[in-house]
């Protein structure tokens, strides 16, 4: 069993609020203003502070005088999007697990936005949290300085990054894009073309862009890819996608959407426009959300381990707080996807 480092104590080398007053050149009062009266701050010492607030990963403390070396009960957990069927197993799981033991969860959502997950991420760091988990390895630079210096457990869920600090528990998400083009050419299709979440912020979804390119490329072919506008709901995003790609000249014989509400709103949008699902064109979404399998035709699609992401990840925090036993707490966790082929994929073709 290799040496484990010691666990730090929580609030040790945490930086002050005296520390970013110096640095910025103002007083301590005008530090606390800038959090709790920003209007009372002028613009350009806000901007001074954010600025060293940002350099330093400096977290307002929130939790009262003698409870701040208190170790709480809670842990912060930062989604992309709370409503999306996609997390929705993940959460459950995540938080039935940490109840058993006593622990509850803090959500937040960032939809995409790394802004919007910096911000989250301060505020729960703020409140002492027990553990951190994020969604995936795209932060800004002020939340990665933060996750750097925190001296609680974080996790990084939905993704695979082995070469990263945090703990790793999910899937690489190119290799997804690898194994949903390279199924769909086992089966015949050649004129296969990606289409992208509309969500901009969205970067997973373009490293399963870049794994189906990848895969048609060493197959001698090119890749077809179609952006949806930025920001369209994503069933309106699919029925642009199958209006825009099945007008082309050749049309592609089969489209893999970026996530399952796409690839619905594709699908339905074909239906209505006259095209026959596979027949003229097959359809692959990502996600198996509720409604995939009930489409008709039903949605074929790759199933991510969103349960068990979920579990993995609460048992891995409650392991770094010695709560479950454990020898050692396993850093990279590898976790597989599953295509899970329907009547939108013709069963036995030979495309030419």
């Amino acid at each position: 069993m290799s040496e484990q480092k010691p666990r730090k104590r929580r609030g040790a080398g945490r930086v002050t609020l005296s520390a970013v007053a110096r640095k910025a050149g103002v007083s301590a009062i005008t530090v606390s203003r800038y959090f709790n009266q920003p209007e009372l701050v002028s613009p350009e010492r806000r901007e001074r502070i954010a600025a060293v607030v940002a350099e330093l990963g400096y977290v307002p403390n929130l939790v009262a005088g003698g409870l701040a070396s208190a170790r709480g009960k809670i842990v912060g957990m930062v989604i992309p999007n709370i409503s999306g069927p996609i997390f929705a197993n993940t959460i459950q799981g995540f938080s039935d697990t940490l109840s058993r033991h006593g622990y509850q969860l803090l959500l937040a959502s960032s939809y995409f936005d790394i802004e919007q997950e910096e911000n989250a991420v301060r505020a729960f760091l703020g409140w002492s949290p027990a553990a951190l988990v994020l969604t995936s390895h795209f932060h800004s630079a002020g939340t990665e300085k933060m996750i750097a210096e925190a001296d609680v457990p974080v996790i990084e869920t939905w993704d695979y990054q082995p070469e990263r600090g945090p703990m790793q528990i999910g899937f690489s998400h190119v290799e997804v894009g690898v194994a949903a083009a390279r199924h769909l050419l086992e089966k015949g299709y050649q004129r296969i073309a990606f289409v992208q979440n509309s969500a901009p912020g969205d970067f997973s979804a373009l490293e399963r862009r870049d794994g189906y390119a990848a895969t048609l490329r060493a197959a001698g072919l090119e890749p077809w890819v179609f952006a949806p506008d930025a920001d369209r709901a994503p069933f309106e995003a699919g029925k642009q996608a199958m209006d825009v790609l099945m007008n082309a000249s050749p049309r592609p014989d089969a489209i893999i959407f970026a996530n399952d509400n796409l690839a619905a709103g594709g699908l339905l949008a074909g239906q209505r426009a006259g095209i026959k699902i596979p027949e003229d064109c097959a359809v692959l979404g990502f996600g198996d959300y509720p409604f995939a399998e009930m489409l008709l035709p039903s949605l074929s699609t790759v199933k991510p381990p969103a349960l068990e992401i979920g579990v993995l990840a609460a048992m891995r925090v409650l392991e770094s707080l010695g709560v479950l036993p454990c020898d050692e707490v396993q850093r990279l966790n590898l976790l597989q996807c599953t295509v899970i082929e329907r009547e939108s994929i013709l069963r036995n073709c030979a495309r030419q």
